[in-house]
């Protein structure tokens, strides 16, 4: 007669369960797929499908009651750690919309903005799109796959336990979102110097010619001009978009180890 005991339920739950929480906080706020256009049900489905296939080959887990304190406590953890990971990569998406967002307002697109499912807010045309040509870039270099690796990774550097959470983690995640600003400044440099050279060229021509309406001649070519530059730019968004990436699954991997107890 087979026999089982309590304490080899609770480890062969906790061995599907535990990873579980930390995929689900990373699926929920991971950019391609925590996006809000993909359904619940598609997500919550990839979440139990990597558990079950890298849950085998994970560090063993604390044979704990679930439902516990301290099972209760190992969820949480779980799943902050998760969206922790999922908001270092997002931080690269904000970064890129960042940069289209400063160069729509440059150009004069300020008023022109559309209602982000993502963010549930008004996002100005020129960041959404930036953002569209980032989550192809990320899908187009396998980034996806390199988060998946760095999810397997996670579970090495930071094991299912009791022990609570480092604050240099948290910390490092901080820091790491001042890159939003420095990195989406340095994008968006080269409409910006368009523009202001175009600027000041509608300034020399308006002191020189006074009777030039400068609103009729200078919109259209503050337009014209912010997006030609920002499509001779967009070729060279692929390489800072895959910089980006590799230095975000590189900050993520280091989070994960300040987090470690």
């Amino acid at each position: 007669m087979v026999s089982v005991t309590t304490a080899q339920m609770y480890a062969w739950l906790g061995a599907y369960m535990w990873p579980l929480f930390r995929i689900l906080g990373l699926v929920a706020t991971e950019p391609i797929l925590g996006n809000r256009a993909v359904p619940r049900r598609v997500k919550v489905g990839f979440a139990l499908l990597v558990t079950l296939v890298i849950a085998p080959v994970l560090p063993s887990v604390p044979a704990i009651e679930p439902l516990s304190p301290a099972g209760i406590l190992i969820a949480i953890q779980q799943i902050l750690i998760g969206v922790s990971m999922g908001f270092v990569i997002r931080i690269v998406m904000h970064t890129v919309e960042m940069a289209g967002q400063l160069a729509g307002l440059q150009m004069g697109l300020g008023f022109a903005v559309f209602f982000d499912p993502q963010t549930a807010g008004q996002t100005p045309v020129i960041g959404q799109f930036t953002g569209l040509v980032a989550t192809l870039v990320l899908v187009a270099s396998n980034a996806h796959y390199l988060i998946l690796l760095a999810l397997v990774e996670s579970f090495t550097r930071l094991p299912i336990s009791t022990s609570p959470l480092s604050a240099a983690g948290f910390s490092a995640i901080v820091g790491w979102g001042g890159e939003i600003f420095s990195s989406g400044l340095l994008m968006s440099l080269p409409v910006i110097a368009a523009l202001l050279i175009t600027n000041l060229g509608i300034g020399i021509m308006t002191r020189a010619a006074p009777q030039l309406n400068l609103f009729a001649v200078g919109f259209p070519l503050t337009l014209a001009a912010g997006f030609l530059v920002l499509y001779l730019s967009i070729p060279l968004l692929a390489p800072m978009m895959i910089h980006f990436a590799e230095t975000a699954i590189a900050t993520m991997l280091r989070v994960m180890s300040a987090m470690h107890p």
